[in-house]
């Protein structure tokens, strides 16, 4: 089974406020399990390579609902696994 680390950066952003698109990229990776380590310059998430797919792809959809000008996303196979 292959593990995927992802990483996204949802703009606009506002330094030390997660505004409505940020909050709903979160959202989104939470609500399919994941457990979401927020940084300063990006959101990462770990796991099977089909459920971080799944999940990418609902936080995009939701982060651009939301309002997101851009979404920048960085996807490595975990070599850790």
């Amino acid at each position: 089974m292959s593990e995927y680390r992802a990483e996204f950066m949802v703009e606009p952003f506002v330094e030390g406020s997660l505004g409505p698109p940020v909050l709903a990229a979160i959202d989104a990776v939470t609500t399919r399990g994941f457990e979401p380590q927020v940084g300063a310059f990006g959101t990462t998430i770990n796991g099977d390579a089909n459920d971080v797919i799944e999940a990418l792809s609902e936080m995009l959809n939701a982060a651009m609902e939301a309002g997101a000008s851009r979404v920048t996303v960085q996807v490595d196979r975990d070599h850790a696994s």
